[in-house]
């Protein structure tokens, strides 16, 4: 995808499927509502879908993995190298997302977009790599904008690739050590909030350790002109880039661009946890209409979370105070939205049950 392409239109929702499948739950034997989300993600999917039968039998994981050079500043409980080892441990079927995936029948694809400790050719892990990692984004910008496009596009072309394969739904997920510093301050940059209150313990960081980590992004966003912004000054478009560009991560970068790519190509997107969900906020900052072809997975524990699902206007799914990443969040949901699938297809209606409707 070329950084030029971000803000064309998205695929239109299917709103003969959507009024089809309202139909449907109206005539199915439950009263109206009685099954809460699982009702309205359904009808959401078959406007997605273009079909009043929804499904969620093929699955796409793609983990985008960066180092950070931020890093540097003690912002993180783990050692650099960890990002590295984890690209191994997908690969070898190891980790949290590897079993998941193996569970759900998913396809898993890994991008190494730069790591520090670089694990080399293993199967399934697709090389883009950028850099070794980003610039320490409390001395200078973390990408220059030909990385930042590099990023964007390397999230983008594996979204393409599941489409060819045939996939009907998207998750996105993340490795990077620091990179909940990233997000962070990509937040409290987008939606001018202070670190104190968006800054959380990432990998496990203590009370001192949360401390330091918002001093470092408050010194970064004042270093980079990015916060606080003058009242009333709309961050979007190319405001939202040079925010990326400035303390985002390679893979949060790949994040935003696989949801716009995805939403271009008519394709939905299951959000996974604070990252992910911070790299969907900035895809709508950029093409609003993404917005139509997200669903989000939970409620992660970190305290930034609620407040950037909040500027999506987004529902999760769950809330299981996960906060590992991956993509974790969002495979644990399939199976949800897989029973909401079959119930909206396999009910009986009140007419083939030969049940009586409410008087």
């Amino acid at each position: 995808m070329d950084i030029n392409n971000l803000a064309q239109p998205c695929a239109a929702l299917n709103e003969g499927a959507r009024t089809e499948a309202l139909a449907r739950q109206g005539m199915l034997t439950k009263p109206p509502g009685a099954l809460g989300m699982l009702e309205s993600v359904a009808v959401a999917l078959a406007a997605m879908q273009g079909s009043a039968r929804p499904e969620v039998a093929r699955v796409q994981i793609s983990i985008f993995a960066a180092d950070h050079g931020v890093a540097d500043e003690g912002v993180s409980a783990f050692p650099q190298e960890v990002t590295g080892e984890m690209v191994k441990n997908f690969a070898l079927g190891g980790a949290a997302i590897s079993v998941l995936a193996k569970t759900l029948a998913a396809r898993l694809e890994v991008v190494n977009l730069g790591v520090v400790n670089d694990p080399g050719e293993w199967p399934d892990v697709m090389r883009a790599v950028i850099a070794p990692m980003t610039a320490n984004f409390a001395a200078e910008p973390a990408m220059t904008r030909i990385q930042l496009a590099s990023a964007i596009r390397a999230g983008s072309e594996s979204v393409l690739r599941a489409k060819q394969a045939g996939i009907q739904l998207f998750i996105g997920g993340d490795m990077g050590i620091a990179n909940t510093t990233s997000a962070s301050a990509l937040a409290c940059a987008l939606l001018q909030e202070s670190a104190q209150l968006l800054a959380g313990p990432g990998t496990g960081l203590d009370r001192a350790g949360v401390a330091h980590k918002a001093w470092v992004i408050e010194r970064s966003l004042e270093l980079h002109g990015l916060f606080p912004r003058p009242a009333g000054s709309e961050i979007e478009g190319e405001g939202a880039l040079e925010i990326l560009r400035c303390v985002g991560g390679f893979e949060i970068a790949a994040l935003m661009g696989a949801y716009i790519t995805a939403a271009q190509q008519g394709i939905p997107s299951l959000v996974d946890g604070f990252i992910s969900s911070v790299a969907a906020l900035f895809a709508v900052r950029i093409n609003p209409q993404v917005r139509d072809w997200l669903l989000f997975a939970h409620m992660s524990a970190e305290p930034g979370h609620q407040r950037v699902l909040a500027a999506l206007d987004a529902q999760p799914l769950l809330q299981l105070g996960m906060r590992l990443g991956e993509g974790s969040g969002a495979a644990v949901a399939v199976p949800l939205l897989r029973m909401a699938c079959a119930l909206h297809n396999g009910m009986a209606t009140f007419e083939e049950a030969a049940v009586s409707e409410k008087i």
